[in-house]
């Protein structure tokens, strides 16, 4: 039976991810953190996972790059999602009553301006949006609000005191679909990858790779690079690209593991670029 971890509680742009991917009735596995998310799925709890990966606003969330490397995760999916910010609290109260504010804080970073104008709320940071929600309304706190999606406002009682807070509209999350196993075509075109590989701080290493990509009709989307803990001046660069043909990917890798050290293939699926 299908359980797909999410990082949070329903009615978070995780759970939301989850309904549109998966189907409303999917059943779900709540986690108060990414660590629990990954190794809740890689011990078998779960059958796949949502996990946010990259904002428009805010960036990447690196540590998450980690967590899929070390615990040997595969991508098999993405979701990007436009990201609707809120600011809710117990029914009856205005802006003006609010002292506090709750949220997961790549929330809050993306409602920064909106809460410049508001310099009598002081923002604290929480472990996810919908969570925060459910707290307020259970507890029915006055003069504390929560930063989080509609369906949090509706599922959990609240009020909607401003609707969409975040300072750039067009603001958008991508989120990883996450499995254990390789993913299947299943008729879908799987023309999109996701990669991590090592590389030493010498002239003109990374260059090498990039051209390689190149030469081989692959089209870089993203590029991050995180340093080795132990290993001074060492780096893991994880690399997204997407591709017209499969022969023309196999035939880089085969470049790329002479080249590189500690090639890991995180995913082979298909892009769904917004």
């Amino acid at each position: 039976m299908r359980k797909v971890g999410i990082q949070g509680i329903k009615g978070s742009f995780h759970h939301l991810v989850v309904m549109d991917y998966f189907g409303e009735q999917t059943a779900v596995a709540e986690h108060m953190s990414f660590q629990e998310l990954t190794t809740t799925l890689a011990s078998g709890g779960t059958t796949e996972a949502v996990m946010a990966i990259e904002n428009s606003i805010a960036g990447s969330i690196l540590p998450n790059y980690a967590l899929i490397n070390d615990y040997k995760l595969k991508v098999i999916g993405e979701h990007y999602t436009p990201v609707n910010m809120n600011l809710m609290a117990v029914r009856g109260q205005k802006i003006e009553d609010i002292k506090k504010v709750y949220s997961h804080p790549m929330a809050l970073l993306q409602c920064k301006q909106f809460f410049k104008k508001h310099p009598h709320i002081k923002l604290i940071e929480d472990a996810d949006t919908a969570e925060a929600a459910r707290r307020i309304a259970s507890e029915e706190k006055l003069r504390v609000a929560a930063v989080a999606s509609p369906a949090a406002a509706s599922m959990y009682g609240l009020e909607i005191l401003a609707s969409g807070i975040h300072t750039i509209k067009s603001n958008t999350t991508r989120f990883l679909v996450l499995g254990t196993e390789e993913q299947k075509p299943n008729g879908d075109i799987l023309d999109k990858a996701s990669l991590k590989f090592d590389l030493k701080s010498d002239r003109g290493s990374l260059v090498s790779v990039l051209n390689i990509l190149r030469d081989s009709y692959l089209d870089l989307t993203k590029i991050q690079s995180l340093p080795i803990i132990d290993e001074p001046w060492k780096y893991s660069f994880f690399v997204d690209v997407i591709f017209d043909k499969r022969e023309d990917f196999d035939r880089a890798m085969n470049v790329l593991k002479l080249m590189t050290e500690d090639l890991n293939i995180l995913g082979i699926y298909k892009s769904r670029l917004s």
